[in-house]
């Protein structure tokens, strides 16, 4: 009894009062930090989405996530998944979209979601996009015609070549060797899809072509040297692991090169394929330089297409280029920037700090749908006098050392040239598909994947 003599209650129910509003206090304190922290980011998430709608930036315009509100947690890892910079945000603990018109549709978010919140959709109730109806192969209406890559609604470097691979594997399976064709595949396109495709068709000793009408790299090659490639850790058929998450177009290419060059493959560089078509189980493909047959096809050359032109008198002169490679190369000359998307815009940036006198012609009286940060930049160099914008006009005729162009109220301005770059979007090879025969869809905000 005499461990009780000395027990006084009063004392220890003071000291559990004590005990107890300290630990509330820090579990408040706690709470506190916690929901200030959600409010913050809220806040500062709803002003991002407030910018994108103002710029246009809020409305996606292909493949985009949908985020289930029931579902989602707010764990932040779609966010952390995303190569790209603010699709997704956080709103009172739940993930929300902000700049969905910047979304690649690599579906990194997708597959980094630990509850399945988000499912991935293709166009809107409002703005159908045209996708060519695939099997889960990857396979066309037309049986061995495959479509991988961009072109078929699925961006990102790993994606692509991961659905190069699996076209080629499962095509691989039911080649008809009683079909007199010159190769087992003929590869449409040699970016990241093509590529992986080619070395899959390597890997499993099948005969293959593969035909590109610009340059190995395709859309990733079109990028300027300084421009940062954003990808994810990859497996690349004759290589092995890429552990990249964030290299330079230069290194990316150079990897690619290597594989290429080590097993001895052949990519036929500066062929446009301008016509494919099938007849007893064989296609044969006719192109700028020669025509071959196939028992098989892989088309990969992605949603840019050809390259848009002009139409205009003088187009054909040397002076004019249709992508910029490298800026820092090009210096004191002046150079009209023909275009109002965020190449246009970052190329002509780029231009302007190697001292070169850049002017753009954009058609519209203002930019739109690019990107704020380079909104802002563009703006900035055009108070310091860095680079000329001439809004409303387009481009009349082409001459030696001059460009005559038109604004949209019918009057016109000549201005002294050297260097011509129209980066004004590409044609989407649409039309291609459906001569071969090839079901087009237009969705409007269907579930892909999810």
């Amino acid at each position: 009894m005499s461990q009780y003599k000395n027990w006084n209650p009063v004392e220890t129910l003071v000291e559990n009062i004590v005990a107890y509003t300290i630990v509330f206090l820090l579990i408040g304190i706690v709470v506190w930090l916690y929901l200030r922290k959600n409010a913050r980011i809220s806040h500062e998430t709803i002003k991002k989405i407030e910018k994108a709608k103002e710029f246009g930036l809020h409305e996606p315009v292909s493949l985009h996530p949908v985020v289930n509100p029931n579902s989602c947690i707010g764990s932040g890892a779609c966010i952390e998944a995303c190569p790209e910079k603010d699709i997704l945000g956080i709103v009172n603990g739940k993930a929300m979209p902000i700049n969905t018109s910047r979304c690649v549709g690599h579906g990194a978010c997708y597959q980094a979601c630990p509850m399945n919140a988000i499912a991935l959709y293709i166009g809107t109730e409002k703005r159908g996009v045209d996708i060519p109806h695939l099997d889960k192969d990857f396979e066309t209406n037309i049986p061995m015609i495959y479509i991988v890559g961009e072109l078929g609604g699925m961006g990102l470097i790993k994606n692509a070549v991961e659905q190069g691979k699996q076209a080629v594997n499962t095509l691989s399976k039911k080649l008809n060797p009683s079909v007199q064709a010159q190769y087992d595949i003929a590869i449409i396109g040699a970016g990241p899809a093509g590529i992986g495709a080619t070395l899959t068709a390597a890997q499993h000793k099948l005969s293959y072509i593969t035909l590109e009408q610009d340059t190995l790299g395709g859309t990733v090659y079109s990028f300027p040297r300084q421009k940062i490639v954003m990808t994810h850790p990859m497996d690349l058929p004759l290589f092995g692991k890429i552990k990249l998450t964030q290299t330079s177009k230069t290194e990316l290419l150079q990897i690619w090169k290597e594989v290429i060059s080590k097993n001895n493959i052949t990519i036929h560089e500066q062929e446009k394929v301008e016509k494919l078509s099938s007849s007893d189980n064989m296609f044969s493909l006719t192109t700028t330089k020669g025509t071959y047959t196939a028992r098989s096809v892989v088309i990969a050359i992605g949603r840019r297409g050809t390259p848009r032109k002009l139409g205009v008198k003088g187009e054909d002169k040397e002076k004019v280029f249709y992508r910029l490679l490298d800026p820092e190369l090009i210096q004191k000359q002046n150079i009209l920037v023909v275009g109002g998307g965020d190449s246009a815009i970052e190329s002509a940036l780029l231009l302007a700090d190697e001292n070169n006198q850049v002017t753009i012609s954009y058609r519209s009286e203002s930019f739109s749908r690019i990107k704020p940060m380079n909104l802002e930049k563009i703006n900035d160099a055009a108070k310091n006098d860095k680079v000329k914008i001439l809004f409303n006009t387009t481009v009349q005729e082409i001459f030696d050392d001059s460009v005559l162009l038109n604004y949209n109220n019918g009057e016109s301005t000549t201005i002294a040239n050297e260097l011509v770059y129209v980066l004004a979007g590409g044609e989407l090879p649409t039309a291609f598909l459906k001569s071969v025969g090839i079901e087009i869809n237009r969705k409007f905000g269907e579930k892909l994947r999810g």
